[in-house]
């Protein structure tokens, strides 16, 4: 038979749907983001034992007074659990997508009642939907919505809905038909037919269906925890994924509550709003003489007095208690409340850094949003801009799949450990053995086993397939297959017992920091190499947020930091992981500052603080950049510099006859010969702060096979036989003449004169079309940050040698500015950060050249410090 795989059109639709109906998905996302944010305000907004005061009397007065002191204590167990706001949350998702649901199930169920064409029609939907794995609604919804509320909430109206139109149908057929026939007979009309005489008497079953809209509503919420839902599913998905026991059981607990609350509350509204309901209540009650006063329920005016009073008091307190909260103080308050959305996979290092990352974020004024999710949905999130950053990407071989997939979605900011490892390892009691090598003719010393993991792991596989082969191993030793969880408790009970144990371990893992272990050495390298541990943003991420993209590109934990600090969040109590951080960074001073360094540091006044400074600069990009950041860092030192822009030679006068102090572009021995052979004697030449510098022509380095300008020849045709040149008057076109005449390439190519914003047009259009093109450029400059270029290279000299740029500054400059002296003295730039800098103001736009100038170099801590020293 031949192969038939419909996902694959399904893939298909999925992606023409995110291509053609993105305005749908968000509305939609509009739409149940913002009822499930109403209510959740509503519900998480007040003092947890006020709302657990409010759900009693709900239940005090739908079910009675022995109900309402339960529910009370329920509520109350729940926020023992410290799983108040989990629970909340939970809540908050059954009941928005229980409202969305019965607006569409009921008016669907009576529909389908009324028309037979309608309920065949509609059945065999609600069975697919009934009988379709839960966790497959999840697929799509990520798909769409990426992670969160959003595919959690359709997965669970999708879910819930069969029995609200099921029940709905089932009760407004099961109506007496003599009993529609004579109200018919009577006049009545359809639709009052149905309002007046099909609904009530239907009500008990349509009441039915609801009570069960709900209780799939709340079973789906907790398994909408795989895809970033809030809530109580989110802990659970924790606790199974890191097996952890405690955490499980008091979810579990809460999730249990929260299900019988509701069951309970749904089925005495039933009895409340039925008229048999209240019919047959009203008997019960009269049958109990006089016992019937434990049955007493308050009325309906009493009960919502009792709900606004108590709502009114949580309110009133949550409003107090708002503006108590700890922020970071003003000095590291980088921040400034902005919200970063980070995703964690549950494996430790992952959790650990995450963590700690957290906490150091908080403490800068930021507002972390922290999410556990598995690789699939976190990398689906990244690359759709949902979830900003994650610490812990494997690569170049555990997560290259997610790489491969959305890589051009993504952007990664630094590695931070590395490399990784695989290996086996005992205990370091243990002697004799430290080696692979070792184990060979002792595996009566440890009853010929080696305890595993999950079988379905890489490392098992590697260590059943190649390393016991290697090493000759095979029939002495016994792969013994656990988990992870298993084979740390049997190396836990062995080193309790002094007994010999090797086990299957991995770097970076804390329990190296907890237990006394050898790694076995591995010479043969039959484990393979190891991997970089990366932390991943969104595509954009540096760009809008350049400070935390510089702390993370410059993060580094050595394999005993992150392992202490794994075995400190392996200690605590289970859900307290940011607790164990604050506790490891207490025992760590001045980490904090290492690993996030406050822009420009603490603010220092320099010795000349309060001294004018009159800066020029003439329209290049490398005199604008570099004029605007030493006006930022001389702000900063307390100087009042003035900022000017003129022409060359207009600006040399001005320094010779001492108007202006100094200007950090002049470019010698050549293009500023003439300025400087005339006012020499009147400048102070502060110092050379690149160089040097050079002509070029470049290409764009997705064009292969072209190095050099001798790679140019016989390849006109792929380049349309132009080179894109600036200003015909520019020294630089002059000499491209030579250029090509020397590289015999004067007759194939036709350089084009333009200008420089033509050219650089041109460099953009070429680039994002994908086609070749040769222009000409210089360095520094800007182009080789924006733009994937290359410069060609010149091995015949033809071009010439460059300049240096140096500050040149009035004559007395170093008397009148000694400390500044200093400063620009020991100035100087790469061609990576001037390039960046140039890049990011010229991304700022015009006017606003200091603005993004202050940006770059927030975004580089330390730099401020280094360039402008203050003792």
């Amino acid at each position: 038979m031949p192969e038939f795989h419909p996902g694959n059109w399904v893939e298909d639709a999925v992606d023409w749907l995110q291509t053609h109906l993105g305005w749908l998905f968000d509305f939609i996302n509009t739409v149940l983001t913002g009822l499930y944010d109403g209510i959740n305000a509503v519900l998480g907004g007040g003092e947890p034992l006020l709302l657990a005061g409010i759900f009693a009397v709900i239940a005090f007065w739908l079910r009675g007074l022995a109900a309402g002191v339960i529910a009370f204590v329920g509520f109350v167990l729940i926020d023992t659990f410290q799983l108040w706001e989990e629970a909340m949350q939970t809540l908050s998702l059954v009941l928005a997508a229980a409202v969305i649901t019965i607006v569409i199930a009921v008016p669907l169920g009576i529909w389908a009642a009324r028309k037979k064409a309608v309920s065949a029609a509609v059945r065999p939907v609600l069975d697919v939907m009934q009988t379709m794995p839960a966790f497959v609604y999840l697929i799509p919804g990520v798909m769409f919505f990426s992670v969160g509320t959003t595919p959690g909430l359709l997965a669970t109206i999708i879910f819930s809905m069969p029995p609200g139109v099921r029940m709905t149908e089932l009760g407004i057929r099961q109506v007496d038909g003599e009993l529609v026939e004579a109200a018919e007979a009577f006049g009545t009309s359809p639709k009052h037919t149905l309002t007046r005489v099909q609904f009530p008497l239907a009500l008990p079953t349509i009441m039915a269906g609801v009570n069960q809209v709900i209780m799939l509503a709340l079973s789906m919420v907790v398994i909408a925890g795989m895809a970033g839902a809030p809530g109580l599913g989110e802990r659970v998905y924790a606790a199974v994924t890191q097996v952890q026991i405690g955490l499980g059981v008091e979810s579990g607990v809460a999730v249990v509550i929260l299900a019988m609350y509701l069951d309970r509350m749904t089925g005495a509204l039933n009895v409340r709003v039925s008229p048999l309901g209240r019919r047959a209540a009203a008997k019960a009650t009269a049958m109990m003489g006089r016992m019937r006063f434990a049955r007493y329920q308050p009325g309906t005016a009493v009960a919502l007095c009792g709900i606004v009073v108590l709502a009114l008091v949580a309110g009133g307190m949550n409003f107090a208690d708002s503006g108590s909260k700890d922020q970071a103080s003003g000095s590291t308050n980088v921040g400034k409340g902005k919200q970063l959305n980070m995703g964690y996979i549950p494996w430790d290092e992952g959790i650990a850094t995450s963590y700690l990352w957290k906490e150091v974020l908080e403490q800068r004024g930021f507002k972390p949003n922290l999410k556990q999710l598995d690789a699939g949905p976190l990398y689906t999130s990244i690359a759709q801009g949902e979830t900003d950053f994650q610490t812990d990407a494997w690569l170049p071989t555990t997560h290259q799949q997610y790489w491969d997939k959305y890589g051009s979605k993504m952007e990664k900011l630094g590695s931070w450990y590395g490399p990784t490892s695989l290996e086996l390892t005992v205990p370091s009691y243990v002697k004799g053995v430290e080696s692979l090598e070792d184990l060979k003719g002792k595996g009566k010393k440890f009853d010929g086993k080696i305890i595993g993991i999950e079988s379905s792991a890489g490392e098992m596989k590697i260590l059943k397939e190649k390393v016991l082969k290697d090493y000759g191993l095979e029939g002495e030793y016994k792969v013994v297959s656990s988990s992870t969880s298993s084979m740390l408790s049997e190396l836990k009970r062995s080193i309790q017992k002094k007994e010999p144990v090797v086990v299957t371990l991995w770097s970076p893992h804390w329990a190296y920091n907890a237990y006394d272990l050898t790694k076995l050495d591995d010479p043969k390298g039959s484990f393979g190499k190891g991997e970089k541990l990366y932390n991943v943003g969104r595509k954009g991420f540096a760009k809008d947020n350049p400070i935390v993209a510089s702390w993370l590109k410059n993060f580094h934990l050595k394999e005993k930091q992150l392992t202490s600090l794994e075995d400190k969040i392996q200690g605590a109590a289970k859900g307290q992981e940011q607790k164990a951080v604050k506790d490891w960074l207490k025992e760590h001073p001045g980490f904090v500052n290492k690993m996030a360094p406050v822009p420009g540091g603490e603010k220092k006044e320099g010795k000349g603080a309060g001294k004018a400074v009159n800066m020029g600069y003439f329209p290049w990009d490398e005199a604008i950049a570099t004029t605007y950041l030493w006006q930022n860092i001389l702000e900063d030192r307390g100087y009042k510099p003035n900022v000017k822009q003129l022409d060359p030679g207009p600006l040399y006068t001005a320094m010779a006859q001492g108007e202006m102090d100094f200007q950090t572009d002049a470019w010698l021995p050549t293009t500023h010969e003439q300025y400087w052979r005339k006012y020499k004697d009147r400048l102070t030449d502060v110092g050379s702060w690149y160089g040097p510098t050079s002509l070029e022509l470049s290409v764009p380095k997705y064009v292969k096979g072209v190095d050099s300008l001798a790679d140019l020849k016989g390849k006109s045709d792929m380049f349309g036989g132009k080179i894109t040149g600036i200003e015909s008057s520019a020294g630089e076109m002059k000499i491209l003449k030579k250029v090509l005449k020397d590289y015999g390439l004067d007759k194939e190519y036709k350089v084009v004169s333009s200008s420089t914003s033509s050219m650089l047009s041109e460099v953009d259009r070429s680039v994002k079309q994908k086609k070749p093109v040769v222009a000409t450029t210089w360095s520094p400059h800007w182009v080789y940050s924006k733009y994937p270029m290359k410069k060609l290279d010149d091995p015949k000299g033809s071009w010439g040698k460059g300049d240096h740029i140096h500050v040149t500054a009035k004559k007395d400059f170093k008397k009148d500015f000694p400390e500044l002296y200093g400063w620009l003295k020991d100035f100087h730039m790469s061609e990576e950060d001037l390039g960046s800098l140039e890049a990011a103001i010229q991304s700022g736009g015009k006017g606003k050249e200091k603005e993004s100038a202050r940006k770059w170099l927030d975004s580089h801590p330390g730099l401020e410090d280094k360039l402008a020293p203050v003792k």
